[in-house]
């Protein structure tokens, strides 16, 4: 593993096609289009040691973010600007609020965003799943409904029976974002955003856990979950034919 850390103002398309197996740590600020076809790496971008803004009130990296990013993980310690993820169709973020038309055109991944989003939040989305820290209690007002639906996280039930992934024409799915394991793999990504952020954000839902999680809305595109509940009934089929 390569890892690379970076002090500073970053120009546009900071960690564009970063491959698997490197890392880009950043304390300072991006611009415009980080992470543009991220395929494999992880980019972590927080303030400086010695800046005391509040993070979740800040912007930190431009617009644009993660552009056509097919794989990957991104950790955010503050807020991104417009169209955040927009075409992701595989990467995996978790970011601090979002201006207008994040996961625009969203085809695969997950987004968890830990604070407020812009207007018109998912249009477009088709696949993939993100999950909206709702505190206000008025996302559903900024989020684009056209595609998508909205519902609560539920906590826990039981062990997911099979976390493997299946591949269709417009990227990669999971069968967990049938709600068997939205717990715990919201949890797990707010973990690794503490871990490579230091997010006092993160620290707070994570000691509060059973406050917060109710608080949080998940967005689940309505053609996506059909495809998951038809692949997941023809494997079930096969299971029981063998």
């Amino acid at each position: 593993t390569i890892q690379v850390k970076f002090t500073g103002t970053a120009g546009q398309s900071f960690g564009a096609f970063l491959a698997r197996g490197i890392s880009f740590e950043l304390r300072g600020e991006g611009n415009d289009y980080v992470g543009k076809g991220l395929c494999g790496g992880r980019i972590s971008i927080m303030p400086p040691d010695d800046v005391k803004l509040v993070a979740q009130d800040n912007i930190i990296v431009g617009n644009t973010v993660m552009y056509g990013a097919t794989s990957g993980e991104c950790y955010f310690n503050g807020v991104a600007g417009e169209r955040f993820a927009v075409r992701n169709s595989g990467a995996i973020a978790v970011v601090e609020g979002t201006g207008d038309h994040g996961c625009e055109y969203m085809t695969g991944g997950m987004v968890v965003v830990l604070g407020q989003t812009g207007r018109n939040f998912a249009a477009g989305m088709s696949g993939g799943v993100a999950y909206v820290l709702d505190e206000a209690g008025d996302f559903e007002q900024r989020c684009n409904l056209s595609m998508v639906a909205l519902e609560p996280v539920p906590e826990e039930a039981a062990e997911v029976d099979s976390t493997e992934d299946a591949l269709e024409s417009h990227g990669r799915v999971h069968f967990n974002h049938l709600n068997r394991a939205d717990e715990h793999a919201l949890r797990e990504q707010i973990e690794k955003h503490l871990l490579y952020t230091g997010s006092e954000r993160a620290r707070l839902i994570l000691e509060n856990w059973a406050d917060y999680l109710p608080k949080f809305t998940k967005v689940m595109p309505t053609e996506y979950r059909r495809a998951l509940q038809e692949l997941a009934a023809k494997n079930t089929k096969q299971e029981e034919a063998a």
